[in-house]
């Protein structure tokens, strides 16, 4: 797995932020187009990509793209 792409993935869930926002320590919520319906976007794009279900808990204990990274990685191991 890779930080960047999942970083890239990550960005192209959104449609008005610019990609060029999105860096591993970037706090999507913070994010003025973040929103629910963009957690369950993450949490389907990480399901079909990756094969991993996150929960609305693990968003919620992540502060960063990189936090949802590690989640998804230590699951993948």
């Amino acid at each position: 797995m890779d930080l960047q792409v999942f970083v890239l993935k990550f960005a192209g869930l959104f449609e008005i932020t610019d990609e060029n926002e999105f860096t591993a320590d970037t706090k999507f919520r913070d994010l003025v187009e973040w929103d629910s319906l963009l957690a369950l976007s993450v949490i389907a794009m990480v399901d079909e990509e990756y094969g991993i279900v996150l929960t609305g808990d693990n968003i919620r204990q992540s502060a960063t793209i990189e936090d949802l990274f590690k989640v998804v990685k230590a699951q993948k191991e």
